[in-house]
């Protein structure tokens, strides 16, 4: 009687999804003209002369948008990037298991996406605003929203190209954003600041293939598969579903950074919930995942007598995520007795006045910067998201790089919870002086090093030239000079500066920019004294 129970469980259940089968049928695929669709897909998705220039047209507009931190010109150039159309080629021949149309989308976004990377470069080079702007920066980490914005946006224009409603394109294409972060790229390349462009790449890798597995999830579910396509053999259907499990592992590396953070963001939350009671409201929480240590800035809301003591606070946030910290607190407490009603008026107070605070204080900051740069207050770039201010100094009389960079430490020593970032005049680095015959570095010769390395982190110069340092292994007796360059490119290594091998200089090293190195013959050589 069992058997017969399940025999007959089993035929309800098969007839149960059978009948669900033949109503997606009906209902969903039979109303799409899958030939007609494939057709406007295999057209636009290709590469051709008018998509090249559209593309280098977009990538223009994008990183003129970027330099001048002007978001309505950065929406421009979305409107006419045609990048949109070869990732979705790309998902549909994904679904369909089309080898060739496959090979055409790719050929098309990689010759896209070269072309405006090589342009905005070109820009970039040419340009006399080469510094990083909110915009940019805004452009450089991929997160939970750009995911959910690059999946979204996908299956709305995979059900417009499948439904006939192509106009919608061009709002996903705004949503996308998929040319902003391609100009990024350009510009850290033209710039030599690495994790800029490499952030900028991740982005547009991460909405890249968001995009291209959401486009086949929809057309699989609209009906579209292999019976629509060419006739093609067992290994290119292989290597098809290789493709699709490739393209699914850095988006799970993505997806798992960003689920860390974002369980790092619910620990933190807990925990002050924890410490100031449940009477008490988080109301604002931040964490800088891009700073080390990490930082921590929160607004909480709790009766007086719960008050904590920040750097107890700091310590169990630390072991809670297991990670140095760097906790920013405001607390705003309240009388005893206060009630729901209190609690949310002193909430829209403080947001009112963290607001103003914040302002005042980038404000303030921003004027301080200028006058201590020679710039504008307006010329000031301020970065609110990331609590930066960056500055490019003019040549002030007189002044070297040590006095920039002493400029720079005396405004970042102001207590105010934002990093400071003055961007020197191009001029020559300082010489590390060595004493005869000594290869050591003194107190003098370890700062004259500290501030080349700082200028070149400040023009995004990952390399510098030594004079003297060997070519390849060094030699198993060295001599004076070469011991010497040894030091210096020791100490580059170590804050992650490239030593590049120079002619020799005798006993004073004129760091030369690595940009600069392949530009120069030869360096004097000598053994003078100091």
């Amino acid at each position: 009687m069992s058997e017969a129970a399940s025999t007959h469980s089993d035929l309800n259940g098969g007839l149960a999804h059978l009948a669900l089968y033949r109503w997606w049928r009906r209902t969903i695929v039979a109303r799409v003209d899958h030939e007609a669709v494939v057709a406007r897909i295999v057209e636009e998705s290709g590469w051709s002369p008018r998509f090249a220039f559209m593309t280098m047209m977009s990538a223009g507009i994008a990183v003129l948008g970027l330099l001048l931190s002007s978001p309505a010109v950065v929406i421009g150039a979305m409107l006419i990037s045609p990048l949109m159309n070869p990732i979705l080629g790309f998902g549909f021949s994904l679904a369909l298991f089309d080898f060739r149309e496959l090979r055409r989308s790719l050929k098309a976004l990689a010759i896209g996406s070269t072309a405006a990377v090589a342009f905005t470069a070109l820009i970039v080079l040419i340009s006399p605003l080469q510094a990083p702007t909110s915009e940019i920066v805004a452009r450089t980490r991929p997160n939970l929203f750009d995911l959910a914005v690059a999946l979204f946006a996908a299956l709305a224009g995979s059900f417009a190209i499948i439904r006939g409603r192509g106009e919608t394109i061009v709002g996903v294409a705004i949503a996308t954003a998929l040319m902003p972060p391609l100009a990024v790229v350009g510009y850290g390349i033209a710039t030599r600041n690495m994790p800029v462009g490499a952030g900028a790449f991740a982005l547009f890798v991460t909405n890249f293939i968001t995009i291209a597995l959401s486009a086949t999830l929809m057309a699989r579910f609209y009906g579209f598969g292999h019976h629509l396509s060419r006739r093609q053999s067992w290994t290119q259907t292989i290597l098809l579903v290789l493709v699709f499990i490739i393209m699914a592992v850095p988006l799970g590396i993505s997806l798992n950074r960003i689920g860390r953070e974002a369980v790092a963001v619910s620990q933190t939350r807990t925990l002050l919930s924890e410490k100031f009671g449940e009477e008490a409201r988080v109301t604002q929480l931040d964490l800088d995942f891009a700073a080390d240590p990490l930082v921590v800035r929160a607004v909480v809301i709790a009766p007086r007598g719960t008050m904590q003591k920040a750097p107890a606070l700091q310590e169990a946030l630390a072991d809670r995520l297991g990670r140095r910290i760097r906790l920013d607190l405001d607390q705003i407490l309240l009388e005893p007795g206060a009630g729901a009603l209190e609690a949310q008026r002193e909430e829209l107070r403080q947001a009112g006045d963290f607001a103003k605070l914040e302002a005042e204080r980038s404000a303030s900051l921003a004027r301080m910067v200028g006058l201590i740069t020679g710039v504008a207050a307006d010329d000031v770039t301020i970065d609110r998201d990331h609590h930066r201010v960056i500055a490019a100094a003019v040549a002030l009389p007189g002044a070297n790089l040590e006095t920039y960079r002493m400029l720079e430490s005396r405004a970042a020593a102001e207590d105010t919870g934002w990093s400071v970032s003055v961007v020197p005049p191009q001029s020559p680095l300082p010489q590390i002086a060595f004493a005869d015959n000594v290869d050591t570095l003194d107190a003098a010769a370890r700062n004259a090093v500290v501030t080349s390395i700082w200028a070149a982190r400040r023009w995004n110069m990952p390399s510098l030239g030594v004079p003297g340092l060997p070519a390849g292994d060094p030699p198993a007796r060295p001599n004076l000079s070469q011991r010497r360059a040894l030091a210096v490119a020791a100490m580059l290594r170590a804050q992650g500066i490239t030593a590049i091998a120079m002619p020799a200089a005798g006993q004073r090293f004129p760091l030369v920019p690595g940009a600069a190195v392949g530009a120069m013959d030869s360096v004097a050589a000598g053994e003078t004294g100091r």
